[in-house]
């Protein structure tokens, strides 16, 4: 362990971190778990920022608010799951209401050598930058905690031959049964993701402004989550999950969608239409035009004459 200007602590081995947390030696060197139930959390380190360089899971019981993640905030509604990457920021908090459940911590190199090593950058939740937690159900609460009891039981044993294999397979039952839960909950939530998916048209509408656009250049995916306060894996995540296209997708439709306004209703040339939707070169937009249309932007244009 070492710090960062005094206040950001990073931690290269889970030991380490078992040993700042106030917790027992872990059994395994690559993956713990903590029950609160039966270790409470030293809060001596309350307030200050946490990196560390491996997998975090943390089920919360009953939880109910934020944790300081990042630059944002993890959400909790009556508890649920949260995901922490490697070298992800998030900060101590000194609320004793916020550690109940489990924690999982686990190392890349515990994966490495498996195919859950190759895929773990498959599930997105665990690079969201500004994220809710995931709710779960009563239901879904009990399948969850039948893993965690089946790590705990497996941790308990002695280490030998088999238990890193059995290890990764537990860890991967668990991942995926995450996967299918967080599917859920876009799908069940869509009236509250409509209001980001709003938001997200309405500052794409502003973006493709003659003014700012030929300014600003092509707005990009980055530049969206930035202003709707998401990272770039949680928005195409959503977005692919209530409307089956990515954010690029969505930029794109947006701007054939102003060309075809600007072709069909002004004189301006097709080179200020391109200048004035932020393409530097008129070439660049006449193709992309033609690979969404199958027409070109004159073409297109001469079919209302």
């Amino acid at each position: 362990m070492r710090a960062i200007k005094q206040q950001t602590l990073i931690f290269k081995s889970i030991s380490e971190l078992m040993y700042a947390l106030g917790q027992p030696k872990p059994q395994h060197p690559l993956i713990a778990l903590i029950r609160y139930d039966q270790a409470k959390a030293n809060l001596e380190h309350a307030g200050k920022n946490f990196l560390i360089d491996f997998y975090k899971v943390s089920f919360k019981k009953n939880f109910k608010g934020q944790v300081r993640y990042g630059q944002g905030y993890y959400d909790f509604e009556e508890g649920g799951l949260a995901f922490l990457g490697p070298n992800q920021l998030v900060t101590m908090s000194g609320d004793e209401k916020v550690y109940n459940g489990y924690t999982l911590y686990f190392h890349a190199d515990l994966i490495r050598n498996y195919q859950l090593g190759k895929n773990i950058q498959q599930y997105g939740f665990f690079s969201y930058a500004v994220s809710e937690a995931l709710f779960l159900s009563e239901k879904e609460k009990e399948v969850l905690l039948g893993v965690f009891r089946s790590i705990s039981s497996e941790l308990d044993n002695n280490i030998d031959a088999f238990s890193q294999d059995v290890l990764v397979s537990q860890l991967e039952l668990l991942l995926n049964h995450s996967n299918r839960f967080y599917n859920r909950q876009f799908i069940t939530r869509k009236a509250v993701y409509s209001d980001l998916i709003y938001e997200m048209n309405t500052y794409l509408d502003g973006r493709f402004d003659a003014d700012r656009s030929s300014s600003a250049g092509l707005p990009n995916v980055q530049e969206v989550a930035d202003h709707l306060h998401v990272s770039v894996r949680y928005l195409t995540d959503l977005l692919k999950s209530l409307t089956g296209l990515n954010t690029r997708q969505h930029i794109h439709n947006k701007l054939i969608e102003k060309a075809k306004d600007s072709l069909s209703n002004s004189r301006l040339s097709i080179a200020e239409i391109a200048y004035q939707l932020g393409f530097e070169h008129p070439q660049s937009f006449s193709k992309l035009f033609k690979r969404f249309t199958h027409v070109s932007p004159n073409a297109y244009r001469q079919s209302f004459n």
